[in-house]
């Protein structure tokens, strides 16, 4: 017989350690609901006061003063709580507004509207088939009034303020011996669009600035004395917490007569009507800017 023993294997079955249960689960997801409740906190930490409001009204009572972000609708007059991210909404209801008027495809062309650093930019331009302004007048002719109007009653109900900016191209403009140049037609353009605005919708505590830059910012300065040089800027600015304090405020009456809001030059001194001391007079020219 043979010495070699036969080779035993032996199969070992090895058992599972014990059920460790599902409290981890319960641990995570705590952890998870905590960090996403701090993330919640920080975020409205960071918000304008009108969020936190509004989600805090919405906790309160989630069928109703949860929606006091957004327009609060009061009567006829309603009052547009203007952010930046409704800019593009407000720019839309303006160019809905111009496309009822008379001549509204020329007006497309004078009217151009873009969202900017400082909010919503109207620009009425002026072109060689149409102008808002006769030459050399400060008083805006029928179209100018017309698309002023227009403007200010649906202007009127944004909340936050408004300013106000003439330019003129670099045609000189020399009147009263030099003492009248493209600065004071510039400042008093834009402050007679400000009142006829006023009258037609534009409330008196909404105007910030009225400015006046004469041939100081062309649109277009390659070409100085192309018209649309010559236009009237409106800025809707875009809310602060200061606008925000006082967005439902709106203004009884107009103000008194005879009181304007100052007038700023692109220095941020009030003007009176005057061309700056360091302004060289312009020399006479037959032609008005």
């Amino acid at each position: 017989m043979s010495d070699t023993r036969p080779i035993i294997i032996i199969k070992k079955t090895g058992g599972h350690a014990g059920h460790h249960g599902g409290a981890w689960k319960v641990a995570y997801a705590d952890f998870v609901t905590a960090l996403m409740a701090l993330f919640i906190v920080l975020w409205l930490m960071s918000t304008s006061k009108q969020v936190q409001e509004a989600v805090g009204g919405y906790f309160r009572d989630p069928s109703g003063t949860g929606k006091l972000s957004g327009t609060s609708l009061k009567g006829s007059g309603a009052s547009l709580t203007v952010t930046k991210n409704e800019m593009s909404q407000l720019k839309e209801e303006l160019q809905t507004v111009i496309q009822h008027m008379q001549n509204s495809d020329k007006l497309k062309k004078q009217i151009e509207m873009t969202v900017t650093s400082e909010g919503l930019r109207i620009e009425l331009l002026e072109t060689a088939e149409g102008t808002f302004f006769d030459s050399g007048s400060p008083e805006p002719n029928q179209s100018g009034k017309e698309a002023l109007a227009a403007l200010a009653k649906q202007l009127g109900g944004v909340a936050y303020k408004i300013s106000i900016e003439g330019h003129t191209d670099s045609l000189p403009l020399a009147r009263n011996g030099g003492q009248y140049g493209n600065w004071e037609l510039s400042v008093d353009r834009a402050n007679n669009a400000r009142r006829l605005m006023q009258e037609n919708g534009l409330r008196a505590d909404q105007v910030a600035q009225v400015r006046g830059y004469a041939d100081q910012q062309l649109r277009k300065p390659d070409a100085p004395l192309d018209p649309s040089n010559r236009r009237i800027s409106l800025i809707v600015e875009y809310a602060s917490e200061e606008g925000s304090k006082n967005a439902d405020k709106v203004a009884d009456s107009d103000k008194a007569p005879g009181t304007e809001p100052p007038m700023k030059q692109p220095g941020g001194t009030a003007a009176s009507g005057a061309a700056p001391a360091n302004a060289v007079p312009a020399p006479a020219s037959g032609r008005a800017p």
